[in-house]
């Protein structure tokens, strides 16, 4: 059952690093893409990451001499309806939303509307290795007709669909079982229980035209969801689930301490142990590299939410800007790696 595992393992790591299934599931964040091009250089990237929203302003520069037109596309990677039976998300309370995550656009200071194209696809084996950009660049099998004919809504409503699937004909359910849209589980008797293993994608899209030789201003923004949940640590981190802990966020022993003291002052899983709240963001960089060459200025804004917050992440060259405010500067850039943020804060702010 892929999706099902997909979320049991999504739970597994929140588990591992709270000793506990206290988390919740989230969304990975990304840019903009446009197909691959040779024509189109990303000039500027000034990305801002909140806990709470996300904001990017790009400066693009078409290198050739004639106007460039095409697809630009803000994608957000599949969400599975089977995790979300398993765990709590942090979705909007209304995930009958069609703009789920308030994504909004400009060109030159100017609102740009854009459609919303959502599929359904089964993703591929749950799979830990998987890197984040694979999630937007191969989400899986697409069942969007499927669904569409046996009148399945493509919902993130996990209740409505269960009801819908319920009601399909004994031939309906059979594609859906070719398909490996669902699992099964019963006699046979008339009390089965149909589980979706399928996938949500929302697609943010609006035809573009970059003009011969110019500069073309584009910013975005939209509501940052991230997994989190209880987060319980100690100093030094020498369990082997905080060691991987370290490891995935770069956690240094100043971090470590840092936390530590945060935390003091929250509830404590023991005398060695201190427990708070973490937010871990993904965010996929790679997208980048569908523009041609490298971004020639890139700008990180990071914002903890709180002074009382902790922030680790492995990245060079960052330097504290503010209370809650952290900035990296690169020239010439091409992201080899996604970013992967942890935000540790205690519990009750």
């Amino acid at each position: 059952m892929r999706a099902i595992l997909q979320g049991l393992g999504l739970c597994a790591v929140l588990a591992g690093m709270a000793q506990a299934n206290d988390g919740f599931g989230g969304i990975s964040a990304t840019g903009l893409t446009f197909g691959q091009t040779n024509a189109v250089a990303m000039v500027e990237e000034d990305l801002f990451i909140g806990i709470d929203r996300i904001s990017v302003d790009y400066l693009f520069r078409n290198t050739s001499a004639q106007d460039v037109t095409g697809e630009v596309i803000f994608p957000l990677p599949p969400i599975s309806l089977g995790a979300m039976m398993m765990s709590d998300w942090n979705l909007p309370e209304d995930r009958s939303r069609e703009n789920l995550v308030g994504f909004s656009v400009t060109v030159e200071g100017q609102p740009v509307p854009f459609q919303i194209d959502r599929l359904a696809v089964v993703e591929p084996p749950w799979s830990e290795d998987r890197p984040l950009s694979e999630q937007y660049d191969t989400p899986g099998q697409d069942v969007t007709a499927l669904l569409q004919s046996l009148d399945i809504p493509l919902s993130l409503d996990v209740d409505l669909v269960v009801e819908r699937l319920g009601q399909v004909s004994a031939k309906g359910r059979a594609a859906l079982l070719g398909a490996g849209a669902i699992e099964v589980y019963g006699d046979g008797s008339g009390g089965d229980e149909i589980v979706p293993n399928w996938s949500i994608v929302l697609r943010h899209h609006w035809t573009q035209t970059f003009p011969a030789g110019a500069d073309l201003r584009i910013s975005h923004s939209y509501e940052n969801r991230p997994s989190g949940g209880i987060f319980v640590w100690r100093d030094p981190p020498s369990d082997d689930w905080l060691q991987q802990v370290t490891a995935q966020y770069c956690i240094d022993a100043g971090t470590s301490a840092a936390i530590m003291k945060r935390l003091k002052g929250s509830a404590s899983s023991g005398e060695d142990y201190v427990t708070g709240m973490a937010w871990n963001i993904a965010y996929v960089l790679r997208t980048a590299n569908s523009w041609a060459g490298p971004i020639g200025r890139f700008q990180l804004t990071l914002d903890k939410g709180s002074v009382d917050n902790v922030i680790s992440l492995c990245a060079s060259g960052i330097k504290k800007t503010g209370p809650t405010t952290f900035v990296m500067e690169k020239q010439n850039f091409t992201p080899q790696d996604d970013l992967a943020i942890l935000v540790v804060q205690p519990l009750g702010d």
